[in-house]
């Protein structure tokens, strides 16, 4: 995996997948200026920062893997998708600070792919939206009728629309391991019945809100999935972490599905679906061609072309 980058004033305290945080730290530009190692420094904390920097890096994940190559300005478009999402939310309490007002600034080199965010207590559940059959939930429904377990009609077809919305949570899984299919009943075990129920009216509401957005400019919002975490001073539920972007969701061309029934792909399925026909997923998955490099690159902004302009 890329290593995060060093930036003076913050301080690297976590890489996900595919992001990687950062709290202040007014030190680093002094250890950095006199050439001492930043391991030598006390540990920061993120339960005590008082903001957080998500840094979006190019690095692309497909099956719990973080593949090679990454995809190039990927980091940048995905930070332009979420925070055009959440000025269309506005309504949805998030995590976002006004970069204008803060008392802390995003460093230069990552200003494009960067979003300075309060710091909340995270939810450890994956909310899941699906509004459409596909994935693996096309795969179960062929075996068992359900789809994380919840029974449906019989008769539907890969990428068919779904009679409603249905929420799917998962258990988010720490880095390297898998995320785990979990039951609305499991969510109360994990968070308590109050905040499972506001995770899933919440996931709800956003995916019908944001796929009536996305059918306005031509583009189908098959499934999509959330973060939410609890403000460290109200309580509130906040959206966190990315949301509506091309990692976390399905986004269709409406006009092909229409005419087709085909399900032609702004996001990373062309990588899943390159990966399902090259690996058999055991051991350290292939490196990417660039042809798929470059065609998920150009995917990504197409669909923010049509979403935004």
């Amino acid at each position: 995996m890329t290593s995060a980058p060093v930036l003076p004033g913050w301080r690297h305290v976590y890489s996900g997948k595919v992001r990687d945080l950062y709290v202040p730290d007014p030190e680093t530009a002094e250890h950095e200026a006199d050439g001492s190692s930043p391991a030598a420094r006390p540990t920061a904390d993120l339960d005590t920062a008082s903001a957080v920097l998500v840094v979006a890096s190019d690095r692309v994940s497909a099956y719990d893997h973080v593949l090679e190559p990454g995809i190039p300005g990927k980091g940048a478009l995905l930070t332009q998708l979420s925070l055009w999402w959440f000025a269309q939310l506005v309504e949805v309490p998030n995590h976002l600070l006004d970069p204008t007002t803060a008392p802390i600034t995003i460093p230069s080199q990552v200003r494009d792919r960067a979003m300075l965010v309060t710091p909340l207590d995270m939810y450890p559940i994956e909310c899941v939206v699906r509004g459409y059959l596909v994935g693996s939930g096309w795969l179960e429904y062929q075996q068992h009728g359900t789809v994380c377990g919840i029974a449906l009609p019989e008769g539907l077809h890969d990428g068919d629309r779904l009679p409603e919305p249905i929420y799917t949570p998962a258990y988010k899984a720490p880095l390297g391991e898998h995320d785990e299919n979990i039951s609305f009943e499991r969510t109360v075990e994990l968070v308590g019945a109050d905040v499972a129920t506001a995770l899933r009216d919440a996931s709800l509401e956003i995916y019908n809100r944001a796929s009536s957005v996305a059918e306005a400019r031509g583009v189908i919002l098959a499934d999509t999935k959330l973060e939410f975490g609890a403000d460290r001073g109200t309580g509130e539920l906040t959206l966190g972490d990315e949301v509506l972007t091309s990692d976390s969701s399905r986004f269709w061309e409406a006009s092909v599905y229409a005419e087709t029934g085909r399900t032609e792909s702004f996001d990373k399925q062309i990588v899943r679906d390159w990966l399902s026909a090259n690996w058999d997923k055991t051991g350290e998955p292939p490196v990417l061609p660039d042809e798929i490099v470059a065609t998920t690159s150009a995917r990504y902004r197409e669909l923010i072309d049509r979403l935004t302009s």
